[in-house]
């Protein structure tokens, strides 16, 4: 009875998960560096409220495609886009778009944690200050908190919001980056291999915070680590050579995934 009651359960989440929206969708998406072609015609759709995993070894292309989902790749010169990615409805690519509107409602958090040289308060009110979202004080203050709180950094945090963010520990730091995304209320999270820099402890509990704002935010998270992605994600996607070689949920990715070079790589054969 317990055995058809857990196969109920998991089926009626498969099929949860199938009905979910997607938030971002990409088709045909390539990216050129000059004349070196390193996306070749992604298609890659990611559902709203999910953590999706990108998986894949050393240049195959996740996080090239990771930017594209903010336009970060239009920092580096010679860089071109092709293919469409939609934000709901918003053609992010669309030449009237404001690309700073667009990376507040995208946010990121980088590899090596990277808090501004300031207090840590400033580290997270900076964000609102510049895109208007508080006036008052109270305003920000209040925004700093939750900020922080969603963070799982406030209690930690919050008799000494005037010090500098760079002498928190390394992992505090990537917290205090979070909540630095966190702040400015953004609909998607792209974190680009988030816990490479950290310790096992420090590691875990940025794990467990990704659990928890997967009920309010959209996030795609490039690691190395297959047992985190395993851990964090609910859909995974196989990249390698600049092509996705496929996507799926991400129990069935690591029990039986569809493609050979898919098993290889998560046996450890190659990467």
């Amino acid at each position: 009875m317990n055995m058809m009651n857990e196969a109920a359960i998991e089926k009626a989440v498969d099929q949860k998960m199938n009905t979910v929206p997607y938030k971002m969708i990409g088709k045909d998406v390539s990216v050129y560096y000059g004349e070196k072609r390193a996306l070749f015609d992604v298609n890659l759709n990611i559902r709203e409220n999910t953590v999706t995993a990108l998986i894949g070894p050393s240049g195959c292309g996740k996080s090239t495609f990771l930017r594209t989902l903010n336009r970060m790749n239009d920092t580096i010169d010679n860089c071109r886009v092709t293919g469409k990615i939609t934000l709901d409805a918003d053609d992010i690519y669309d030449p009237n778009i404001d690309v700073v509107e667009l990376r507040a409602r995208v946010g990121m958090v980088f590899q090596k944690p990277n808090p501004f040289p300031k207090s840590i308060y400033e580290n997270v009110s900076y964000g609102p200050r510049i895109h208007g979202l508080a006036r008052t004080r109270a305003e920000f203050d209040e925004i700093v908190a939750s900020s922080l709180q969603k963070a799982g950094l406030w209690n930690e945090v919050k008799d000494r919001l005037h010090e500098p963010g760079t002498g928190l520990s390394g992992g505090q730091q990537q917290r205090l980056c979070i909540a630095r995304a966190v702040a400015v209320s953004p609909e998607v999270i792209l974190m680009d291999e988030p816990c490479s820099a950290l310790d096992p402890i420090a590691t875990a509990k940025v794990e467990e915070l990704i659990h928890e704002l997967r009920t309010n935010y959209t996030i795609v998270i490039v690691t190395h680590s297959m047992q985190q992605a395993a851990r964090v994600s609910q859909r995974t996607a196989m990249f390698h050579l600049g092509n996705l070689v496929e996507e799926n949920d991400t129990d069935k990715m690591f029990t039986n995934p569809d493609d050979q070079r898919t098993q290889d790589y998560i046996m450890g054969r190659f990467g």
